[in-house]
């Protein structure tokens, strides 16, 4: 999809939030290049048209802190490790958009000055305000909170206009779609749908968290090319929306 800035943009500032999972690839775990590359190039899209972007990345590829959990780890332990995996996977994104000629900074909320700058609000928005891609890398910073609930934090902070949720399904289903084959997409949900029904969406303090701030969230399907320009940049209505679809398909 060709990123054509006469196109009128739905969203001037926005926070990606992708899972670790989506940068494997086909493959069991860690990091895909080419997969990381595709998802560079469609970042880098958005930026041409104008669009400020921010992201946060999940380290489900490389260590799950709930996961370590249930196998006998102490959970505070667990979720520090599970920021770090963040941290290595917010660096292989500036790595690959850099590489491409993309201005970027990756902000942490664990002080690590050789790698990457620390989290200060006013300085992630000077940086998208100058045009640089800013990732937000180590969740919260504090454990027993998601990177799902640090994307939700650091979109109010930054006064970003929507979430896109990246996932690997084309938006929210009352069932498996993998399992049911009668299962059905939704076209848009409450917050409180999303909470009574327990839908695997984010967290539900992640979407608590937007439902007080009234911020929108976009579900869609990463895997298909150009869909993070046709849910920011026009192109017809994608995915499943949380909260506010007649403002975000207006």
């Amino acid at each position: 999809m060709s990123s054509d800035t006469t196109q009128p943009l739905r969203f001037k500032r926005i926070l990606l939030k992708l899972s670790g999972e989506a940068l494997m690839g086909e493959g069991k775990y860690g990091i895909h290049p080419p997969t990381l590359s595709g998802i560079a190039d469609e970042v880098i899209k958005l930026a041409a048209a104008g669009v400020e972007v921010a992201l946060v990345i999940g380290g489900g590829n490389i260590f799950r802190g709930v996961a370590g959990a249930t196998e006998g780890m102490d959970r505070a332990s667990a979720d520090y490790m599970g920021m770090l995996a963040t941290c290595i996977n917010s660096m292989a994104m500036q790595d690959a958009l850099e590489k491409k000629g993309m201005h970027t900074r990756v902000l942490s909320a664990i002080k690590m000055e050789q790698i990457a700058e620390p989290y200060i609000r006013r300085r992630a928005v000077r940086h998208l305000e100058k045009g640089r891609v800013v990732i937000f890398a180590a969740g919260t910073g504090n454990p027993y909170f998601t990177t799902d609930t640090a994307a939700s934090l650091r979109a109010m902070e930054i006064n970003a206009q929507v979430i896109l949720k990246a996932t690997k399904v084309d938006g929210i289903y009352n069932a498996d779609p993998k399992k049911d084959p009668t299962a059905r997409r939704y076209r848009s949900l409450t917050y409180m749908d999303v909470l009574k029904q327990n839908l695997n969406v984010m967290d539900s303090t992640a979407i608590s968290l937007c439902m007080d701030n009234k911020l929108p969230i976009i579900v869609f399907d990463l895997t298909v090319p150009g869909n993070i320009q046709r849910a920011v940049l026009g192109g017809g209505e994608i995915g499943t929306v949380v909260g506010g679809s007649e403002t975000v398909w207006a």
